[in-house]
Order: C-alpha cells, then sequence, then structure tokens
C-alpha cells in the first residue's frame, strides 16, 4: 500500500478552504441577474449555472464513490437559479463534512477503486482521490472566475494565501 503523500490535517484545510473559496465566488454570483447567471459563454461549460453545477455534482459524485457508491451519471438535480445551487451545495458539504470527520490516517493509503461515468474502473489510494477532489474545484473556480469577468461582475481572490491573510474559516 502507498503511503500518503498528504496528511489528514492538511487535506483538512484543504477542504476548509476550498468552501471558503467557494463561498466567495457564490457571493458574486450574487450580483448577477438571473439572465446573466444562466448565459452562455462559451466556456468548459456553458454558463456559470452549469459551470456550478458540474462542480457541485462533482463533489457529491466524489463523496458517493467514497461511501461506496456507483454513481453512473451527473445529478439530475434541477438547478435553475443561484440559490439552488448553494441549497443544494450546503447539503453536500454538510454529508462531505461528516464522512472527513471520519476518516483516520489510516485509511488515506488504502486503494480506492471505482468505475468512472464512462464505464472505467480505476484505483488510486484514498487520499489523492481527495486531493484530486480539491484540485478539480480549484480548476474549475478559475472558469467561475473568468465567467464572472465576462459578466461585468468583482471576481473575489480566492488563491489560498489569501484566504489565510483573510482568516480562513474553520
Amino acid at each position: 500500500m502507498e503511503e500518503p503523500m498528504i496528511s489528514l490535517t492538511v487535506l483538512g484545510e484543504l477542504f476548509d478552504y476550498n468552501y471558503w473559496a467557494r463561498d466567495r465566488q457564490l457571493e458574486a454570483c450574487a450580483t448577477l441577474t438571473p439572465e446573466q447567471f444562466l448565459r452562455p459563454l462559451g466556456n468548459s461549460f456553458s454558463s456559470l449555472r452549469d459551470t456550478l453545477a458540474h462542480l457541485v455534482g462533482a463533489e457529491w459524485i466524489w463523496l458517493e464513490r467514497w461511501l461506496g457508491h456507483t454513481p453512473r451519471s451527473m445529478p439530475a438535480w434541477e438547478i435553475t437559479a443561484l440559490a439552488a445551487v448553494e441549497d443544494r451545495w450546503r447539503v453536500v458539504e454538510r454529508d462531505m463534512q461528516r464522512y472527513l470527520a471520519g476518516v483516520s490516517e489510516d485509511v488515506l493509503p488504502r486503494p480506492l477503486t471505482y468505475v468512472n461515468l464512462n464505464g472505467e474502473t480505476w484505483t488510486y489510494p484514498l487520499w489523492r482521490t481527495l486531493l484530486h477532489l480539491v484540485n478539480h474545484q480549484t480548476y474549475h473556480r478559475g472558469q467561475v472566475t473568468t465567467l464572472l469577468r465576462q459578466l461585468g461582475a468583482k471576481a473575489p481572490a480566492v488563491d489560498f494565501l489569501v484566504a489565510h491573510d483573510l482568516g480562513l474559516r474553520k
């Protein structure tokens, strides 16, 4: 079994940062009109709504995998407004925090085998998949920043060190 390259403490800090940055971006999204939120802009996902729906859906999928389930597709949630994204994400975050609270250092190197949405089977140590989710969210947060700017909104700074400078929530 591969030894974890990251501690549970650092993973916890990264997940705290992840939610801190998400909350700042959701606050910026709240300044937009419903039309702006849904406007197609041409990115990995068509609109800000679609990008945020992907982020919360991906987080849910990884949580389901860690809980031993095999989701076959992105969730079919009715997300037509920012409030729906926020409501869904609060539930996923609550469940994620509950899951993370039960993870111990000794399980981090254990292999996680899962089937992705294309039907392919993959195996990685648990710690690597946890780190992957945070990295995935960071990647798409960059896209959210671009979309906010394209819509004329002020995009907040969501860098990891900025989070600490501004008092990362615990």
